[in-house]
């Protein structure tokens, strides 16, 4: 029997997606095109393969036990046609799609830009909002390249690695009214707080840390980003507990000052994850060789 192989990438996206409409999006096509191509998927398999629900479509019995076979397939397909292919990063012309969560936008991707721009002008990157999980950045469907950040209970098909771990420390006004060189337990306690709220599991890390030292801290404002806190401290006597990389970031603002955290706070680790079909692309492993450079010689300090 022949297969057109063109069809499958549309079995794997509905399967991830249980949505006509997101699988249509994902893949760059109409609903109605999809559909069609589900009718020919539906003979060549001769199965329903996907029924209609309320809120989506669910896989049959048939399709639950075809889709690790059409995973695998692909991904053999994509290594033996990936692993043949050269790559010339000073005269590539290539877009990556990738998720940073927010730190890592703010911390690490304008140095990835810095050196892309000098080894690779032709490779561009598109930034993919990282949501609430990874099944929302895409990079577990391997549409999206990488996914930057912290990575919580990855799916089998996802590869992770390590990057960096970064620590904490606290951001005031520099002429605060009540705070020197320092800030005391007592001190932060009392003083108002500017929270960044990260995206769904994500945001644990922090309220972990503080239980953990039984610190208290009154959070007058939480907000969605790093880039809204700097204009609001300059303007306040609120502290702002943040990454030591993102305090590196904003200490050349004269307005501000970086302070040690009054206690402890421990460190959280950066992580890079992506699908396993990509591991023999040779722009891929490129790109992931060169974020993890550049994640090296970003030293968090003290």
């Amino acid at each position: 029997m022949r297969y057109d192989l063109n069809l499958l990438p549309i079995f794997v996206a509905l399967m991830e997606e249980r949505s006509v409409t997101r699988a249509a999006d994902r893949l760059g096509m109409t609903q109605p095109a999809l559909s069609n191509a589900l009718s020919r998927l539906r003979v060549m398999m001769q199965d329903q393969l996907f029924t209609r629900e309320r809120y989506g479509v669910q896989p049959t019995p048939i399709a639950l036990e075809l889709a690790p076979v059409i995973a695998e397939a692909l991904a053999r397909l994509d290594d033996a046609v990936l692993g043949q292919q050269d790559f010339d990063p000073a005269n590539a012309e290539r877009l990556f799609a990738i998720a940073p969560n927010g730190y890592v936008e703010f911390a690490i991707v304008p140095a990835i830009i810095a050196r892309l721009g000098r080894d690779a002008p032709g490779v561009k990157l598109r930034l993919i909002p990282y949501g609430n999980d990874l099944v929302e950045t895409g990079v577990s469907s391997g549409a999206t390249a990488l996914a930057l950040g912290r990575i919580v209970d990855p799916p089998d098909n996802l590869v992770v690695t390590h990057l960096l771990d970064d620590g904490l420390a606290c951001v005031v006004r520099t002429d605060h009214p009540e705070i020197g060189d320092r800030i005391s337990r007592e001190q932060f306690e009392r003083l108002k707080h500017i929270n960044v709220v990260p995206p769904g599991r994500m945001r644990a890390g922090l309220f972990q840390a503080l239980s953990q030292q039984q610190l208290r801290r009154d959070v007058a404002i939480s907000v969605t980003n790093f880039f809204a806190v700097v204009e609001m401290i300059a303007v306040t006597d609120y502290c702002a507990t943040l990454p030591k990389l993102i305090c590196r970031r904003v200490a050349h603002d004269r307005r501000l000052k970086v302070l040690p955290a009054p206690v402890d706070l421990g460190t959280f680790p950066v992580e890079m994850a992506w699908h396993v079909r990509y591991r023999h692309d040779a722009a891929h492993r490129w790109l992931r060789s060169l974020i993890g450079e550049v994640a090296a010689n970003l030293t968090p300090g003290d």
